[in-house]
């Protein structure tokens, strides 16, 4: 073999290599399991208010990452003509047709979850049950019944969020600590302000796809309107977290700074609810969260390790 063609060879391997690697991200949803592994380490660290052992984390790392990105390939295996229908979603691989046998996803998926929780329940039955919870919900509650039929969808299938704090919570024997069950709260009020806001950006998309989102079925006014309220909602759950034990100051400056943040913007949709100010909105809720978890895992961390 000539050198260009060993050139070319390699060049088609990596190629192969990032094609199926932007294939697992999509179809797993990846960037949101994170985000829920992130939930679930939050809600670990404020129930054991200090750090877990390393054994729990990996076990939160590995169960969570099964449960979330089955239930995620389930919803796109229910979803995938509907999502042909809208640009956000046409180029994911169901719908691109980048799997030529679809069905093999869903059992994938279906024993993604159920090793999840075989993995969890000998140990941690309540783990366990909230890993399902959080699967039945997003697949059976959200995607199956409310998403192509009530206008509640995504304001119920949020405590699809919600189970992930309450696995957190609970792999340290803690999940009825008031913080873990505030921060649960928090998750299912965030929800709708982050995927309104989203929504309506994409009104279009979801009009076309006959999704009965909120931006679809209310005005763009009405919708921010709802969108302010929860993310008032939101931001105070956020702040009335700062009184637990293991959090206080160094958890609520920045909390409060970007709950300030959010605040700031979904008053600006208010007084503009057009797609560049839906978009930010949506930008800002993604950093509020992940800031928020950031801030307990810290505080807790600091608590235990340097006394504070």
């Amino acid at each position: 073999m000539g050198l260009d063609s060993q050139v070319v060879s390699a060049t088609r391997d990596r190629l192969s290599l990032q094609e199926l690697f932007r294939t697992i991200v999509s179809l797993f949803k990846l960037r949101i399991v994170m985000l829920l592994l992130a939930a679930a380490l939050g809600g670990a660290f404020l129930g054991a208010q200090g750090v877990p052992s390393l054994r729990t984390l990996i076990g939160i790392i590995v169960t969570g990452t099964l449960a979330a990105g089955g239930a995620s390939a389930i919803n796109q295996y229910i979803e995938r003509e509907r999502d042909a229908l809208m640009r956000r979603t046409q180029r994911r691989p169901l719908p691109a047709g980048e799997i030529q046998r679809p069905a093999a996803i869903l059992w994938i998926a279906i024993g993604m979850i159920v090793l999840s929780v075989a993995l969890t329940l000998p140990t941690n039955p309540l783990m366990a049950l909230y890993l399902a919870l959080g699967a039945a919900i997003y697949v059976g509650v959200y995607t199956l019944w409310l998403k192509p039929r009530s206008v509640l969808n995504i304001v119920i299938g949020g405590a699809a969020g919600s189970m992930a704090v309450m696995t957190g919570g609970a792999a340290v024997r803690a999940a009825s600590d008031p913080g873990v069950i505030v921060l649960a709260l928090l998750l299912f009020l965030w929800t709708p302000v982050h995927f309104w806001a989203l929504a309506l950006f994409y009104k279009d998309d979801y009009a076309t796809a006959s999704v009965p989102m909120l931006p679809v079925l209310e005005t763009d006014e009405r919708t921010a309107w709802w969108i302010f309220l929860h993310a008032a909602s939101t931001g105070f759950a956020a702040l009335v977290l700062a009184v637990h034990p293991a959090l206080g100051w160094l958890y609520l400056l920045p909390t409060a700074a970007i709950t300030g943040m959010m605040m700031v913007h979904s008053v600006r949709l208010l007084r503009q609810p057009d797609r560049p100010h839906a978009i930010k909105l949506f930008v800002t809720t993604n950093i509020f969260l992940l800031l928020v978890l950031i801030a307990i895992v810290a505080a807790t961390s600091a608590r235990q390790v340097l006394g504070f």
